[in-house]
């Protein structure tokens, strides 16, 4: 079925909803202090350990030293790193000569050329967001392409909208943060809903398994 990744976790309660609910992915935003939803790698370490086996813990990383991200992936802190800056394919090819564990490159989409940019990515994951962060509105869908490649949609996903993407759109995976967050924390209600939606949806192959 559709996969689900809840991003944004940084309190212990939200390791503990994690555990409970079990979502496919958890994100952790990390060492990027302009977002309120950041945590120190040390903190990375803390809260990933405590994650259950079977849910991957995802690095989100904003230009950061990919030498610091191939650390925490090989040490296994963290199972996958999703790069959400201005990373290019010379950048992800580093990062892929330090490991061989998976990466997400995130894209902005507003326009069709930003999508087929994705899906020429050398990443083994591209993530679909929209533009402009914050706004809590989905990008322009009938931009995104027929893609053959396992991908994530982000970006004004919610309880409302979420069946209908999944229906149109076919994503290997969505990926949820403010929609899932009461009063700026994460919402073990909301989460339960959106999980219990998206794994109503369709099946998808992941071509990596």
């Amino acid at each position: 079925m559709t996969k689900i990744k809840i991003c944004g976790l940084k309190r212990p309660e939200d390791i503990e909803i994690a555990n409970h609910l079990k979502p496919d992915f958890c994100g952790f935003i990390t060492e990027f202090p302009k977002s309120r939803r950041n945590v120190s790698a040390d903190q990375l370490r803390i809260l990933a350990a405590k994650l259950d086996p079977e849910v991957v813990p995802v690095g989100v990383f904003v230009n950061h030293a990919p030498e610091k991200i191939a650390e925490l992936l090989n040490d296994g802190v963290i199972r996958i790193a999703q790069l959400h800056g201005q990373e290019d394919e010379d950048y992800i090819r580093r990062l892929k000569a330090m490991t061989e564990q998976p990466i997400i490159k995130a894209f902005s989409i507003r326009t069709r050329a930003d999508a087929e940019l994705a899906c020429a990515s050398s990443a083994d994951y591209v993530l679909l967001d929209q533009g402009e962060g914050g706004t809590g509105k989905p990008f322009d869908w009938s931009l995104v392409p027929e893609i053959d490649r396992p991908w994530f949609l982000a970006g004004g996903l919610s309880a409302e909208n979420l069946a209908e993407a999944i229906e149109r759109l076919h994503p290997w995976a969505v990926d949820l943060s403010s929609a899932v967050e009461t009063d700026g924390f994460k919402d073990f209600h909301k989460i339960r809903q959106v999980i219990q939606l998206t794994r109503a949806g369709i099946r998808e192959k992941d071509p990596l398994n």
